[in-house]
């Protein structure tokens, strides 16, 4: 069964977009000014950066380019980061809430379409898919590591999604505000399997994922090393969110193994 919730008029509501962003100098200032200033049925869209400890000139960029940025003692990690930002998104009060990435794969314009379905009263937790809609590159390791751990994140939650490490998502308030990030590396995985434990209505719309003109991802350095760590924040979380199940099935088969022994 699906929450419904109440919204204020849609003329009244704020958009806030939250952006982690670690070294991200080159491209930080273009993704905010790609930012629409003006979207139809929001009163105010505020553009947030949460600066992970970067060692550039990351903060002021984003400063000089309209950004209210706020900064990490050191780096912390996109899971810190992100659930940060959102923390700080709801103190804004914030009625929906966008993350994108700082790098400037996904295209700011594409916002409208992303939170139209939140404004609609049709879903709380929107993923902008790369596989449904146009990947201009994407390193085969990195197209098949995203694969295989979507095929996990589906298996788990239980949700029907094609892009389960997409950056580009929003969120409801009310949806936000059930965001309680446990892991300490990546946030992508996790909110999904919340959204499968509160009951929110996840849905997707196809975005454009254009090649990385700057440097090398930040996060995924080694495919293994992500696969590794996306392994376990499933594992993890899956425990916390389903601890009856897991632990029936394993008595129940030690118990069948020590009824058969006896």
């Amino acid at each position: 069964m699906s929450l419904y919730f109440s919204f204020p008029q849609i003329s009244s509501m704020k958009l806030v977009i939250t952006i982690p962003a670690y070294n991200e100098e080159r491209t930080i200032g273009k993704v905010v000014l790609g930012i629409p200033k003006k979207i139809a049925g929001l009163k105010e869209i505020r553009v947030f950066v949460i600066d992970d400890g970067s060692s550039d000139n990351t903060a002021n960029v984003a400063q000089k380019s309209g950004a209210t940025v706020i900064k990490n003692s050191s780096n912390m990690g996109l899971a810190y980061t992100f659930k940060r930002g959102l923390e700080e998104a709801l103190r804004m009060k914030a009625d929906v809430i966008v993350n994108t990435d700082a790098d400037m794969q996904y295209d700011q314009k594409q916002i409208s379409g992303l939170i139209k379905p939140i404004l609609d009263g049709k879903a709380d937790i929107i993923l902008g898919s790369r596989f449904k809609g146009k990947i201009e590159y994407m390193p085969l390791r990195k197209r098949l590591g995203n694969r295989l751990a979507t095929w996990a994140v589906r298996r788990v939650s239980g949700l029907a999604v094609s892009d389960a490490q997409t950056g580009f998502r929003a969120f409801s308030r009310e949806a936000a505000l059930r965001m309680n990030i446990q892991s300490s590396y990546t946030y992508t995985q996790e909110t999904i399997l919340l959204a499968a434990e509160h009951k929110l209505r996840v849905a997707e719309i196809p975005v454009a994922f254009r090649r990385r003109a700057e440097g090398e991802s930040r996060l995924v350095s080694s495919i293994w090393g992500y696969a590794k760590r996306v392994s376990l924040t499933l594992v993890i979380g899956y425990l916390n969110y389903k601890p009856l199940k897991i632990f029936l099935t394993l008595g129940l088969g030690f118990f069948l193994i020590g009824l058969l022994w006896g």
